[in-house]
């Protein structure tokens, strides 16, 4: 569904208007050979009708013939998203390609617009990584008929049919939790998002494992998957923090839900990491410059962008492998999950 507050007709209207892909639409607007003359003009009169207009800039490239890259990221501000960025442009510069990205706001609607605005834009592929509240895949199969190159990164879907680079999040959840409990505490929480995203489940998993491992019951109430946002998570911590048995130590899901969980603490009087002890996924540079330094499970951003697109660039060039690369994430101890001092 798009975005009625950006509304314009787009080729997917059109192709759903008609029951024809959006290949068929293209290909017909452009007069292909491959669309038969009658389709051609149904095509093309229902554009007019509705009043259809080619992005001119789209035009624009198209007569340069650039070589463009479309990434679309869930939350642009923060650095990991930022920073894999980063590495997709290294790589795409050094391969010749420049790289156009577009902000999804965690949003469904925004995520599909700009799909379907890379559509339009002709660029050669497309990487991209899930917003929050994505559970229609349907705009991603569209571009697989179409045949565009499309690679996830992070949150992930139809692993079958596209290449996809993830971080190893269920062993690195297993190894901080497991460090928490080698260092004193014992009633270990668990802040995530949404339980449909694949990040979520992984991270999960490898915290229940090692409570698992230890032979510690898992007790419901401490696991608490949401919204990813920073009041939300905030109020969350608060809860847990009230319960008549609460956590003594914290598993945030990324950035944005530990430095909640951290001032909820910290607003709450509590020591961290005497009272609280928290780890969070994370490799925000202020998990070093806050007081007390903060405990983190740190991804190479930057590689996963490097990495998201080498495949993107071998998918361009033809080959056909359907790659699922894991760029190991590190655990790096600082002030804020030793109550013991290990």
């Amino acid at each position: 569904m798009i975005n009625k507050r950006q509304h314009r007709t787009s080729l997917k209207d059109l192709a759903k208007e008609l029951g024809v892909s959006i290949a068929t639409v293209s290909r017909a607007l452009r007069s292909s050979p491959e669309i038969g003359k009658e389709m051609q003009q149904r095509v093309k009169d229902l554009a007019q009708k509705m009043n259809y207009r080619p992005n001119p800039f789209a035009q624009s490239l198209r007569k340069a013939s650039p070589r463009m890259i479309g990434v679309v990221v869930p939350n642009l501000v923060t650095h990991y998203y930022a920073a894999v960025l980063d590495g997709i442009e290294d790589e795409a510069r050094r391969a010749g390609y420049s790289v156009i990205s577009a902000n999804s706001h965690e949003n469904f609607e925004d995520e599909a617009l700009a799909v379907d605005n890379f559509v339009g834009l002709h660029v050669e592929g497309i990487i991209a990584c899930l917003a929050q509240n994505t559970t229609d895949y349907s705009h991603y199969e569209e571009i697989a008929e179409m045949g565009i190159p499309l690679v996830f990164f992070g949150r992930t879907c139809l692993t079958d049919r596209f290449s996809s680079v993830t971080a190893n999040g269920d062993e690195a959840a297993r190894q901080a939790t497991l460090h928490l409990l080698e260092t004193g505490s014992r009633r270990i929480a668990f802040l995530g998002g949404p339980n449909h995203l694949d990040m979520v489940r992984r991270r999960k998993h490898g915290y229940l494992e090692a409570l698992r491992e230890y032979k510690i019951p898992i007790d419901r109430d401490l696991v608490v998957c949401d919204t990813i946002d920073y009041q939300v998570a905030l109020a969350a911590t608060r809860r847990l923090l009230q319960m008549s048995n609460p956590p003594d130590a914290i598993l945030a899901f990324n950035d944005i839900i530990t430095f909640a969980a951290f001032t909820a603490i910290k607003d709450s009087h509590l020591r961290i990491p005497e009272d609280v002890a928290l780890i969070g996924f994370t490799d925000d540079a202020h998990a070093a410059y806050v007081t007390p330094r903060m405990s983190a499970i740190q991804d190479q951003s930057h590689q996963m962008g490097v990495t998201a697109c080498q495949l993107l660039l071998k998918s361009i060039n033809g080959d056909p492998t359907v790659y699922k690369k894991i760029v190991p994430q590190q655990l790096v101890i600082r002030e804020t999950s030793a109550k013991s001092g290990v």
